[in-house]
């Protein structure tokens, strides 16, 4: 991660709190910004919800991107930044391990399966978790009845307090479905296109359009941030940042 001196009244880098789903893209945007600008970018990632939480009760943060709109907006509304702003969009999809047999057609029957465990994030810690229970929820119109016996079995296996750390240098959730601690966990596409990659028996299969969830992902700047901290969420909605950012499988912030 860039750490070069900035260029302005602080000397420190600027201080990025993002999603975890975005370590990788945003890694490469910090990396493109200070070839660009100068300034260097110190990053900590997390699941948002604890990430609000920290800087709620008094982390020193300056950009904050959040996999959902909801967190920034807490701080917008409290005046303690600016304008919640959309800068990418992913969505949810299955995380299916090698010998489970399922397609789109038949991810509900076999996500209601008895013997088959479903993996999600932790829901209100991390957004992750929210939009797979939206998940369930949609699948309530499908099937009566679906809703309430998936978020029984449901396995909240990341994104919370006490949840284990991945093995290094591993996608945590292709990690989980390697260990057969899920058979399918319900992720992001950026996170699955990543498992697959370390996990070549593993295959990520789409919802089908009565399951499907998307997911916006807002960013705000803190009012106490320095101006390198501005230019550098200018750069993420940048043509530069924007392109990097679709070279890691998020969807363009063009309106729907």
């Amino acid at each position: 991660m860039p750490t070069t001196r900035r260029h302005d009244d602080d000397t420190s880098s600027v201080l990025l709190h993002a999603a975890g789903s975005l370590r990788g893209a945003l890694s490469e945007v910090a990396a493109a910004f200070e070839a660009a600008a100068g300034f260097g970018v110190t990053a900590r990632y997390g699941a948002s919800g604890l990430l609000r939480e920290e800087i709620a009760g008094g982390a020193r943060a300056e950009v904050f991107a959040s996999a959902d709109m909801g967190h920034p907006r807490w701080f917008a509304t409290t005046g303690k930044s600016g304008p919640v702003r959309l800068f990418a969009r992913n969505a949810l999809c299955a995380l299916v391990r090698g010998e489970i047999a399922v397609d789109s057609a038949t991810l509900l029957d076999r996500m209601l399966a008895v013997d088959v465990k479903i993996g999600t994030s932790t829901p209100k810690a991390d957004p992750s978790g929210d939009y797979a229970f939206a998940v369930f929820r949609r699948a309530e119109a499908v099937r009566p009845g679906a809703a309430a016996a998936l978020a029984a079995k449901a396995l909240q296996l990341t994104g919370g307090r006490t949840s284990p750390a991945p093995p290094p240098g591993r996608n945590v959730y292709g990690a989980l479905v390697a260990a057969r601690q899920a058979d399918i966990f319900l992720t992001y596409r950026t996170n699955a296109i990543v498992a697959v990659h370390e996990n070549p028996g593993q295959r990520m299969v789409d919802l089908p359009e009565s399951l499907a969830v998307e997911a916006d992902y807002g960013l705000t700047v803190m009012r106490s941030a320095s101006t390198a901290a501005q230019r550098f969420a200018d750069f993420i909605l940048s043509s530069p940042g924007q392109r990097i950012l679709a070279s890691h499988g998020f969807s363009p912030t063009r309106p729907r």
